[in-house]
């Protein structure tokens, strides 16, 4: 690393020294936890304390909660003019670009993401995603029903209520405002339970949120782990939906809760095992450059990774050869550095998951062809590694290792492509790369998956629905589908001027 691109990198890093928000926000303000305890989170480059946090248990959500309650029942948010709602909400996307490159960089220091790609790519998207459902606010509406020749009647669309979001760390930004948005945008007050791992640019927005004009109580951010906080949020009584994005062990949780407490809806979207398809008439550079985003991006820490790549095996060989060298020239180091490809796991407990997962591959009999190991002086970092001749019931082929492990798998037919991919509980997305417009929609429409891409992968947008099928869950994080998942609809009759209802 060069002595210019070393001083961009400190300078980037002084502009974060301060951590400004490490409270619980509550009902607009910032407030210590009631047992005043709190939680260290790590700096996942250096593998040092980042910062001292709040630590909410069942006693914050309570409060959190009945703020929210009372902004809901008796506060004007859920009474305003969509028009307002959403003028309101673009004042806080303003704030956001305003602020890019600040949040940016804390997510790089909190969760371990690269600085660039927060500054042009992730936190930019939040601010679009809160546009998205602003300019839905005001576009809410029920329908007429002719119904019989007695009755006449319509329905209204109307806020849920009280929203619990609890929300990963992979994506923290991102995840935040794929939930908020459209909650904001239907009338609803919130309680943000953000990640233990990366808790810091959720309290950030919530400041600006105040900011923006979004009234107190409004949203609420309780810091905290998912067995205490998590836990109560889920099974509290007066909440009126829980939205979870985490593993599918943790959303059997959530659901349980749920069914327990009051029976509040759930939104969950949760782990994946994605299929990467690739078929022999793919141009190879093409595929390969796929593959290696769709597996090693943000380090394998998201749930649509196309850990799964089956490649057809007229072009396996070429592919495998391809792979590795584009594999050596993916940088991996400081989330700072523009020329970095891939920054550190989020905390050491998933390092130690990435790890252990290489372990079972090299026991269960795959060919490790490159990385498996940690890389830098400090930190957790760990190399790029793709493993071949790996089998559909290996460990590494049915468990989602959430790290930079790419499973490379040959077939032949296209039977065979679509039986496989379906071998997996998950169904969260899928890959195909195929230049032959039958296979792509045959396979589209026959792989079981929330998302399909086709010559392309992670293509997401505010106005594309996102969630699972079977164990990846239900319900969906963006688009016109996310707005309706936080409304209630009422039907409203009433009988005709002459009807034998009178």
């Amino acid at each position: 690393m060069g002595s210019e691109t070393k001083g961009m990198l400190e300078i980037q890093k002084d502009k974060m020294t301060e951590i400004k928000f490490t409270k619980l926000f509550i009902n607009g303000e910032f407030v210590d936890a009631v047992s005043r305890k709190t939680f260290e989170t790590t700096e996942p480059r250096t593998g040092e304390v980042l910062a001292s946090v709040a630590e909410g248990d069942k006693e914050d959500i309570d409060l959190a909660v009945k703020a929210a309650r009372e902004a809901f029942d008796h506060g004007k948010w859920p009474r305003l003019p969509g028009s307002e709602r959403g003028r309101i909400m673009r004042r806080l996307a303003d704030l956001i670009d305003e602020h890019a490159e600040e949040l940016a960089a804390l997510e790089s220091m909190d969760a371990g993401r690269l600085f660039t790609l927060g500054k042009i790519i992730d936190i930019p998207a939040c601010s679009r995603n809160l546009r998205y459902f602003a300019g839905a606010a005001d576009k809410i509406h029920g329908l007429t029903l002719k119904m019989s020749r007695e009755l006449q009647g319509h329905t209204l669309k109307e806020p849920i209520g009280v929203v619990g979001h609890i929300i990963p760390w992979n994506f923290p930004s991102t995840m935040f405002f794929l939930k908020v948005s459209p909650a904001l945008a239907a009338g609803c007050t919130m309680v943000v339970k953000p990640a233990e791992q990366a808790p810091l640019t959720a309290l950030f927005y919530a400041h600006l949120a105040k900011q923006a004009g979004i009234p107190d109580g409004v949203l609420n951010v309780v810091n905290g782990f998912g067995s205490t906080a998590g836990a109560a949020l889920a099974s509290h009584m007066d909440v009126d939906k829980i939205s979870f994005t985490g593993s599918t062990e943790v959303g059997r949780l959530v659901m349980e809760a749920s069914a327990k407490s009051n029976l509040k809806p759930v939104t969950l979207e949760m782990g994946g095992k994605s299929p990467l398809i690739i078929f022999d008439d793919a141009d190879v550079n093409v595929a390969t450059e796929l593959a290696r985003m769709a597996v090693f991006y943000n380090k394998g820490e998201i749930c649509v990774a196309g850990s799964r790549v089956f490649v057809q095996e007229g072009i396996y060989d070429e592919f495998v050869r391809v792979s590795l060298e584009k594999a050596k020239s993916w940088k991996v180091g400081d989330p700072f550095d523009p020329t970095v490809n891939q920054g550190p796991q989020v905390d050491k407990v998933q390092f130690d998951r990435v790890l252990s997962y290489v372990e079972h591959g090299k026991r269960e009999g795959a060919t490790l062809l490159t990385g498996g190991k940690p890389c830098g002086e400090k930190g957790f970092y760990i190399e790029p590694t793709i493993f071949a001749d790996v089998k559909d019931d290996m460990i590494i082929a049915r468990e989602e290792i959430f790290g930079p492990v790419m499973s490379l798998m040959k077939f032949k037919t296209v039977e065979e492509a679509i039986e496989r991919a379906n071998k997996t509980r998950y169904g969260l997305a899928a890959g195909i790369v195929t230049k032959d417009l039958n296979t792509a929609n045959r396979v589209s429409r026959s792989v079981r998956a929330g998302t399909v891409w086709i010559n392309c992968y992670f293509a997401f947008d505010a106005d594309a629905p996102f969630g699972g099928y079977k164990m990846s869950g239900f319900g969906k994080d963006a688009g016109m589908a996310a707005l309706d998942g936080y409304l209630n609809t009422k039907a409203v009759i009433t009988p005709i001027f002459d009807s034998p209802w009178l």
